[in-house]
């Protein structure tokens, strides 16, 4: 009971942050004479204000009891909480006896730095110590994810291949600030250990391990992992963990030491292919651009087109046609007059053809192209060639062949190329790996290996072959 009490926690401590500094800065004001008409409701703010400090107090102090979180970091953000609330009662005190007067300045100002500092550590322990900062890595260029495996053979299973895996998508729940169900993974003993709910990983049994059974779990149930509202695990990602654990969960083992099926050779092989990744999706050029017409912007819009800039105060725009699926060719000229602008352009399941790619060929500067489900053939795509900055481009679902692809192999900047059922053959995987060699190429739909020590087999959803 106590632990549900706890997790309202959340809730309540938004109500003491806003009234009290609302309270604070009305303090302020009304030492103006012109201000004096707020100054009844600061006492009613006051009130509030301190009852919802203590309940949010209270229901964090059951909250922490969840071990979830790093104990250090839990002590400093409850004694300041403690603190806020603790100001707050002496503060309201002070002000029926209007003695406030006395402290105008002093008690607002503390009980606002008070707030901040007991705000931003509690921010710390839900979203990670580098909450604030980490925002603005999605707008630096040289920001590198992933470290580059130049022979997957040599490479350290676990060290090279599993722990960044983990690193990015299970740490901001289960790493060093919080512990959700006292899980924590990033230290081997205690990834070993396994939280409240017993072991998580059956080294050699992957298909009965916990891990295992709630990531393929459906995203909609209460106990899949991660949670649905959290970055999710790729097919491929899966594939990779089921394979280590089913190969007895090493630590120090090279992978051309453990066993590997058919199914995960090829997995395998493409990290090989993957080299210090950039963030480059969420990419903003450096040199600023001009602002965009309105004029040509709101014909863009009343044909249905999203237009949207791609970062705050940025001049670079995200043009989508999700709600334009009836654009033509006609319809993607209108993007011209907004050519330098355009970075980001998203054409899924529209109508144009091969004739669309002229116009977008003259954004000079798109980074992002997304044509999955249209009329493009190999023919359009030779258009795109010249586009230097381009960075990712998808192509599922269309026409397009191994041969279209290698009309774009001297573009420097790309990293990505995404063309599940497209027209490429399987048969060409060797080709096109040796052609990009630093390009990520995602054919779609990998499947779990299943191996012979399992004992519970949970079957992955099928999908069409790659043709």
């Amino acid at each position: 009971m106590s632990e549900f009490i706890g997790r309202f926690h959340p809730v309540l401590v938004h109500l003491p942050i806003g009234i009290l500094l609302l309270a604070c800065f009305f303090q302020l004001l009304s030492a103006k004479e012109k201000y004096a008409g707020i100054r009844p409701a600061i006492g009613i703010m006051l009130f509030w204000g301190m009852l919802s400090a203590i309940a949010s107090c209270i229901s964090g102090y059951l909250l922490s009891g969840s071990g979830e979180y790093d104990a250090d970091l839990v002590g400093k953000h409850q004694w300041l909480g403690i603190s806020v609330a603790a100001v707050a009662v002496i503060y309201y005190w002070l002000y029926q006896r209007k003695t406030i007067i006395k402290y105008r300045r002093a008690f607002p100002v503390l009980l606002i730095i008070l707030i901040t500092v007991t705000g931003h550590l509690g921010g710390s322990l839900t979203h990670g110590s580098d909450y604030l900062t980490g925002s603005f890595k999605s707008l630096v260029d040289t920001v590198v994810i992933k470290k580059p495996i130049p022979n997957v053979q040599e490479a350290v299973a676990y060290t090279d291949i599993i722990q960044p895996l983990l690193q990015s998508k299970c740490y901001s729940c289960h790493g060093a600030n919080k512990q959700k169900g006292k899980l924590r993974m990033d230290q081997t003993d205690l990834l070993l250990k396994g939280g409240k709910d017993g072991i998580i990983i059956e080294p050699g049994k992957a298909a009965v391990s916990e891990m295992i059974k709630r990531i393929l779990l459906e995203k909609a149930d209460e106990h899949h992992m991660p949670p649905k509202e959290k970055p999710q695990l790729s097919e491929k990602e899966i594939a990779l963990l089921h394979w280590w654990i089913a190969s007895g969960a090493s630590f120090d083992k090279k992978t051309k030491d453990l066993a590997q099926t058919e199914q995960i050779k090829p997995v395998l092989l493409s990290l090989q292919n993957e080299v210090a990744e950039k963030k480059a999706i969420a990419a903003v050029p450096a040199t600023p651009v001009e602002k965009a017409d309105e004029a040509a912007i709101k014909k863009l819009k009343d044909s249905g087109v999203v237009v949207m800039p791609v970062a705050a105060g940025s001049n670079y725009l995200m043009l989508s046609f999700v709600a334009a699926a009836t654009a033509t060719n006609e319809t993607i000229q209108l993007i011209l007059p907004l050519k330098k602008q355009v970075i980001w352009l998203k054409l899924n399941s529209t109508k144009i053809t091969d004739a669309a790619m002229k116009t977008v060929a003259q954004c000079s500067n798109l980074r992002r192209l997304e044509l999955a489900n249209t009329g493009i053939t190999d023919a359009g795509l030779s258009n795109l060639a010249n586009l230097q900055q381009l960075q990712s481009l998808t192509l599922v679902a269309t026409k397009i062949t191994a041969a279209g692809l290698l009309q774009l192999k001297n573009l420097k900047q790309l990293q990505g190329i995404y063309f599940y059922q497209s027209a490429v053959k399987n048969t060409d995987w060797d080709m096109l790996t040796k052609n990009f060699p630093t390009v990520k190429l995602d054919s779609g739909g990998y499947q779990v290996p299943l191996f012979a020590t399992d004992t519970m087999l949970v079957q992955p959803p099928k999908r069409p072959d790659v043709k």
